[in-house]
């Protein structure tokens, strides 16, 4: 190790590339945050330590083939070196140093007609950059980077267009989680250096300039040639922003592809072929910028499927891939090739043969021929497989944007999703895995899952990981066609059975018990977790019927309310009106409570509103239709109860309850008992009304 050195010494001559089994550039905000706080909190000519930056010398074979990069080498004297450890790092120093010539480019000082001569700390930005982001060749198109990924890498463009402005190659600019974060970090230090007074940000400017090249010291390494660098990557990588187990698993891949005994090309083959799998799966977990995918909930899915569920501990998915699956031991031991009954044959022959001491020269002898217990056929199969998964797992969670499923296969997937699809989404991408399932088969499949989910957890309340082992096991025989949907579908029908009665009626005693408790803690219905879905189901079957075109109730919008609510209590919590006291003084608090807290009495409305609204008299929120914020231009569910009752009592709030348990029924296929056993159910069996 040397000793401590600064940035603009760890540049000097040297031009920077992330590996292939590198991850991308994985800091967000929090770290994001703590390095600018660092940086500006740093008192004058002090240091901050950075740690350790450990490189790799690229050989010349490799360097040789950057066909825009070589002339650097050949020409400047740069040398070429992989960043082994320290990529997060150095990369935020870059994308700050660029952030800030940027800036400086538009600072009310720099009245230059050529804005590149305008100099910080005494430097022209021109300068500054050939310095640390790129060189253009003399009379040539050819621009090199000083700092980037090698161009296979999707990042290596949106590096250069996003973030270093330069014109595009034309190349396909893939946006990925990791290209996400760069535009995240060049936005954050933006925003953070527009942020000085404009009459001090140059100076500003300068002194974090100054601080990022001359005070942000490393231990600059160089990796030996007899040290395994995806071996030294995965180590070293147990420090600062952890790698995930998907990035783990790559690296592990491409190193996997190294000790193979095959032809080089067929080894660059499966390496090529991991990356490019990457590049998908990285495409598909952050196509939805708002909400990116979790790496590692997508990798153990994939297990679900691929490979047989054990649930041993909660880290059982990383560890079989990286020590059992995938391991190296598994590359270096060698077997028998046994292709036939021949082939094992003559293996036999050949074991017998040395065991009997014949000789090797024998005619009728055979050495076989071996390979590894784990082939370049196998991983490159796994890969394949885990590829083409990404994007079916991409649409389970953004089903009514995803143009390649059905209308049905959306609105199903969608429902899921509200509903929290639980343990069965490796089921669902399973569905799609196997080609040969059709469209009306994984619908009917979406169909019974949701049901099994409402009768299961929403209204039974069993456990969150009940019959989750059979049905991980499940997927793995949709996916692979050893199983068929009605196989499965049939067996959801038959596990609901513990919640059925002899006559497969439903036996609602598991849901009664749990809303009595809900009311004996005050909350009724409004406290079920099963609410929103059963109201937002109940608004859209109103919705269906109606033959408008419209709905008027958005999810989102629905479930995700702080200061204001969306589910209405039309008799209100506080009965402090007049207008209520004359229907409801009579009844004590008990009883108030459960005419307020019983579905019947509660509203999913279009638009959330503030919570002292909710207090007032029926006829204000009900009003007329010339109003906009009564119930008649409300949603649907309003509009029902605007238009059947022109007053809210307690003979109406019992009456509307049954309803929407008789829908309840009919939705789900189900029976709750007779209207004793449902106005028992509503809690309001001391109505006698």
């Amino acid at each position: 190790m040397q000793q401590l050195t600064n940035i603009t010494t760890i540049f000097n001559k040297k031009m920077f590339r992330i590996p292939d089994y590198q991850r991308g550039y994985a800091w967000q905000t929090p770290q994001l945050t703590d390095f600018w706080q660092d940086i500006n909190t740093l008192e004058n000519n002090k240091n901050h330590y950075m740690g350790v930056l450990s490189l790799e010398l690229v050989a010349s074979v490799k360097w040789k083939t950057w066909e825009e990069d070589n002339w650097l080498v050949d020409s400047k004297g740069y040398t070429p070196y992989f960043v082994v450890d320290g990529q997060q790092r150095l990369s935020t120093c870059v994308i700050l140093i660029q952030a800030i010539l940027e800036v400086a480019r538009d600072l009310p000082e720099n009245k230059l007609t050529n804005k590149e001569d305008f100099e910080l700390c005494d430097t022209k930005i021109s300068d500054i950059r050939k310095e640390y982001i790129l060189q253009k060749k003399t009379n040539s198109i050819l621009t090199s980077y000083i700092f980037g990924y090698e161009k296979d890498n999707p990042s290596y463009e949106f590096l250069k267009t996003h973030i270093f402005m330069e014109p595009s190659s034309g190349n396909q600019n893939l946006e990925t989680l990791y290209t996400h974060n760069l535009e995240n970090a060049k936005k954050f230090f933006t925003d953070n250096l527009l942020s000085f007074p404009e009459g001090e940000r140059k100076t500003k400017i300068e002194n974090i300039y100054k601080r990022i090249t001359k005070h942000l010291l490393f231990n600059e390494y160089l990796i030996q040639d007899d040290i395994d660098v995806c071996v030294a990557f995965e180590t070293m990588n147990n420090r600062g922003k952890k790698l995930s187990d998907l990035e783990l698993l790559k690296n592990r891949l491409i190193y996997l592809s190294t000790l193979y005994k095959e032809e080089d090309n067929e080894k660059s083959e499966l390496r090529k072929r991991v990356n490019d799998t990457w590049k998908e799966i990285y495409y598909q977990l952050g196509r939805n910028k708002t909400n990116p995918l979790n790496d590692d909930d997508f990798l153990r899915a994939h297990w679900i499927m691929y490979f047989k569920y054990s649930r041993k501990t909660g880290d059982d998915y990383i560890q079989f891939l990286l020590k059992e699956q995938f391991s190296p031991r598994k590359v270096l031991e060698l077997v028998p090739i046994v292709n036939s009954i021949q082939d094992a044959k003559e293996t036999r022959e050949f074991e017998e043969n040395e065991t009997n001491g014949n000789s090797e020269d024998d005619e009728s002898s055979s050495e076989p021929k071996y390979q590894s217990r784990l082939t370049i056929k196998e991983v490159s199969e796994y890969s394949a497989s885990i590829q083409s998964s990404a994007c079916h797992w991409y649409n389970t969670f953004n089903p009514l944007v995803s143009p390649s499923l059905s209308p049905n296969e959306r609105k199903w997937i969608d429902k899921l999703n509200r509903i929290n699809i639980s343990y069965f989404r490796p089921l669902v991408m399973a569905s799609f895995v196997n080609k040969e399932i059709a469209s009306s088969e994984r619908v009917k499949l979406f169909k019974t899952i949701e049901r099994f989910i409402f009768i299961a957890f929403k209204l039974s309340q069993a456990r969150s990981n009940y019959r989750n082992s059979e049905f991980y096991n499940a997927s793995r025989e949709l996916a692979k066609g050893t199983r068929t949907v009605a196989s499965v579908t049939k067996s959801l029908e038959e596990r609901l059975v513990y919640f059925f009665n002899e006559d497969r009626t439903y036996n609602p005693v598991f849901f009664q018990e749990h809303i009595a408790n809900k009311f004996k803690s005050g909350s009724g219905f409004y406290g079920w977790s099963g609410l929103r879905y059963f109201l937002y189901e109940y608004e859209n079957d109103l919705f269906e019927k109606s033959k408008n075109d419209t709905p008027k109730i958005i999810w989102d919008r629905f479930v995700n309310q702080t200061d204001l609510v969306s589910i209405e209590h039309i008799l209100p919590q506080t009965m402090d009106k007049t207008c209520w006291k004359k229907l409801f003084g009579s009844y004590g608090s008990k009883q108030i409570n459960s005419f307020t807290n019983t579905l019947g009495n509660l509203l999913a409305l279009s638009q959330p509103k503030n919570s002292s609204l909710q207090n007032d008299c029926y006829s204000q929120k009900r009003a007329d239709k010339s109003s906009k914020i009564g119930y008649f231009n409300g949603s649907y569910s309003e509009n029902r109860v605007a238009e059947m009752y022109e007053e809210w009592t307690p003979e109406f709030i019992k009456e509307r309850g049954l309803e929407m348990l008789n829908f309840m029924e009919t939705r789900w296929d189900i029976s709750l008992g007779n209207e004793e056993s449902k106005v028992k159910l509503l809690n309001l069996q001391f109505f006698k009304g």
